[in-house]
């Protein structure tokens, strides 16, 4: 029988131990902050953004918001972050991508602390976890890891198969696998006889932005499935990348959009802004 992974109760549980472990940072005087810049009128960010201070509130982080307009210069942005940077009472640093296009979002990640990179995008914080060390974990790679391991389900030799190969989800995803001895298969736009990836993994993520991407014969009996993507189907209603109603037939674990990976998402963000806090604590 599939068992469906409950993202939503999931982050629950995970935001009142961490507001357990920030209020003890609190009573130390140490103070948890979160800076998010957004750059433009994206109506999705918008979304997100308040999201995460809601997240904020309930753990007890404080919350701090720069909202740039389109026309913001490289060189404005660059400075905002080099601002942060020096501030002490700022624990993590989030810039809400997208960002207008003439603006270059690589530059500004590589701006922003790798101690305060509580996104996991410095390419400090990607080569530590490259290399198998403590570091800041992508959100939504670290949350999906959480997934696995509150559900007892095994990476070690098993065989996954991620679906993309983004910066934001699937890189970060392989070397998270790896790290837990994984044996790992990368498909992307240019992978040929795509079903036959599939069909033999024991997990399969898909991370594409293709809804309803994922069909029951793409996936062998018992497999586990996660489902990262977050999309609109024909009717306009929120779907993942996964058929899950025919594919949840066949698999022993499954995780649903909404409700699955999203939530995770924002709560391993706010156990990044604590961890940064408790790093900073220690070097007072």
């Amino acid at each position: 029988m599939t068992v469906i992974i409950d993202g939503k109760e999931l982050a629950k549980k995970i935001r009142q131990n961490l507001k357990i472990d920030c209020d003890n940072l609190k009573n130390k005087g140490i103070y948890p902050k979160l800076a998010v810049i957004m750059v433009g009128d994206n109506p999705a960010s918008k979304v997100y953004v308040r999201n995460k201070n809601k997240a904020c509130e309930e753990v007890g982080i404080e919350y701090e918001e720069f909202l740039l307009g389109e026309n913001t210069t490289q060189t404005q942005l660059i400075s905002l972050i080099e601002d942060l940077n020096k501030r002490d009472d700022v624990s993590g640093i989030l810039l809400q991508s997208p960002i207008p296009k003439n603006l270059d979002i690589n530059e500004a990640f590589r701006t922003i602390s790798y101690k305060k990179d509580v996104d996991g995008f410095h390419p400090t914080n990607v080569g530590k976890l490259a290399l198998g060390q403590d570091t800041f974990v992508s959100c939504t790679p670290y949350g999906v890891i959480k997934m696995f391991e509150e559900y007892n389900i095994e990476l070690e030799g098993k065989n996954v198969v991620i679906l993309g190969r983004s910066n934001i989800v699937g890189k970060p995803l392989i070397q998270c696998c790896l790290n837990k001895n994984a044996t790992v298969t990368v498909c992307h736009s240019r992978t040929k006889n795509l079903k036959e990836y599939t069909k033999k993994a024991d997990i399969v993520i898909s991370a594409i932005g293709k809804p309803k991407f994922v069909t029951a014969d793409m996936i062998k009996d018992g497999a586990v499935v996660i489902d990262v993507g977050i999309n609109r189907d024909e009717n306009n209603k929120l779907c993942g990348d996964v058929d899950f109603e025919n594919v949840k037939e066949k698999t022993s674990y499954i995780t649903p959009v909404p409700g699955g990976v999203g939530p995770m998402t924002v709560a391993m963000l706010m156990n990044n802004v604590i961890k940064s806090a408790n790093n900073f604590g220690k070097m007072l």
